[in-house]
C-alpha cells in the first residue's frame, strides 16, 4: 500500500532532520557510562598476566597454573570492556510517559508526536 502525500512528506521532513541532527546522535553520551582507559590499562594486564599462566599450565603440566591463568584472562577482559559512571556524568532521570491514547489512527499518534517534538525546539 503506497504512502499518502502527507505521509511521504513526513517521512521525508523526518529523515532529513535525522540526517541533519545525526553527529548529535552518534556523539551523546548515553547515561553517562564510558569505558576507563585505567580498566583497560589494568585489563590488558591481566590479560597478559593470564596469558603467561595459561602458557605455564600447558607447558608445564600443571592443569591449576592452566585454570588460573584462564581466569585472569577472563577476568581482564571483564574488567576492560565494562563501563564505569563518570564523575561528573548526572544521575540518569527517568521520565514518565505519557498515558497511550487509543482514540485516532496511528499515523494521526505519529503526527501528534512529531509536531509536539517540533514544537520543543
Amino acid at each position: 500500500m503506497p504512502l499518502s502525500e502527507q505521509e511521504q512528506r513526513l517521512l521525508d521532513e523526518m529523515e532529513r532532520h535525522l540526517m541533519r541532527n545525526d553527529a548529535d546522535v552518534v556523539s551523546a553520551p548515553r547515561d553517562g557510562r564510558t569505558l576507563s582507559y585505567r580498566n583497560i590499562v589494568y585489563g590488558t594486564i591481566l590479560v597478559l598476566v593470564g596469558l603467561g599462566g595459561l602458557i605455564v599450565g600447558v607447558a608445564v603440566p600443571l592443569i591449576v597454573a592452566g585454570i588460573i591463568g584462564f581466569l585472569l584472562m577472563l577476568g581482564g577482559v571483564i574488567l576492560a570492556v565494562t563501563p564505569t559512571r563518570g564523575l561528573g556524568a548526572p544521575p540518569v532521570e527517568r521520565v514518565d510517559t505519557p498515558p497511550k491514547s487509543t482514540s485516532g489512527s496511528f499515523m494521526d499518534r505519529m503526527n501528534e508526536r512529531w509536531d509536539k517534538r517540533q514544537g520543543e525546539r
